[in-house]
C-alpha cells in the first residue's frame, strides 16, 4: 500500500521542507499586509507575488506543460513511471522557486524588468506557484499537445496584454535584458489590474 503513495509522500515532504527552506531563506510567510487573497491582480504593488495566485501563476502552469513534455520524452527513453516523472518536475519546480528567492535573482529582477519593488515571494505565493505547476503537468496529461500548445499561446498572450509581461518577456529580461522591451513596459500602466 505504501509503495503505490510513495512518490505523494515523497511530493508532500518535499514541499513542506521547501516551505521551511524559503522561511529560514527570510521569505515571510504570508503577506506582510496580514492576509491572504485567493487573487491578487496587482502587479505593481507591494503584495504582488505575496498571495495564492496572481498574474504569474499562468507562467507555473506553462511550466507544468514543459516539464510534461520533457517527461514524455524521458518516459519513453527511460520507462519512469508518470509518479516518478511528477516527482522529478516538483524537485525542479521547487529548486527554481529557491533559486528566484535568492537575494541574487531578486536584485536582478530590480535592475532588469519592470519589477522594481520585489522583495522575494511569500512562502504561501511559492508553494501554490508550485502546485499550479503541478496542475499545468496534470492537465497536459489530458489534453492534446495541439490544445496544450494553443493554451500556451493563448496564456501568453493574454497576461502580455494585461500586464505587459509573461514568461517569454520574464525569461528575455532575466537573460538578456532589453531595452526597448523594458520601456514598452514602462511607458503606461497595463490596461488590466484585476484584484
Amino acid at each position: 500500500m505504501l509503495k503505490k503513495y510513495k512518490y505523494i509522500f515523497a511530493s508532500i515532504f518535499i514541499l513542506i521542507a521547501f516551505a521551511v527552506i524559503l522561511h529560514a531563506m527570510g521569505q515571510i510567510w504570508i503577506c506582510k499586509c496580514g492576509y491572504v487573497k485567493l487573487w491578487h491582480g496587482v502587479t505593481y504593488s507591494s503584495e504582488n507575488s505575496q498571495h495564492i495566485s496572481d498574474w504569474y501563476t499562468f507562467s507555473h502552469i506553462i511550466h507544468g506543460f514543459v516539464f510534461y513534455w520533457i517527461y514524455s520524452i524521458l518516459r519513453k527513453k527511460f520507462n519512469l513511471p508518470f509518479g516518478l516523472g511528477l516527482l522529478l518536475a516538483i524537485i525542479a519546480e521547487v529548486s527554481w522557486e529557491i533559486f528566484e528567492n535568492t537575494d541574487m535573482v531578486i536584485n536582478r529582477y530590480r535592475e532588469v524588468t519592470i519589477s522594481l519593488d520585489y522583495y522575494g515571494d511569500s512562502v504561501i505565493n511559492s508553494v501554490f506557484d508550485v502546485l499550479a505547476m503541478v496542475f499545468g503537468f496534470v492537465l497536459a496529461v489530458r489534453l492534446p499537445v495541439w490544445v496544450t500548445i494553443a493554451l500556451i499561446i493563448a496564456m501568453e498572450i493574454f497576461v502580455g496584454y494585461s500586464i505587459r509581461d509573461n514568461l517569454t518577456l520574464n525569461i528575455i529580461q532575466l537573460i538578456y535584458p532589453t531595452d526597448w522591451i523594458l520601456r514598452w513596459q514602462q511607458s503606461s500602466l497595463p490596461f488590466l489590474q484585476w484584484t
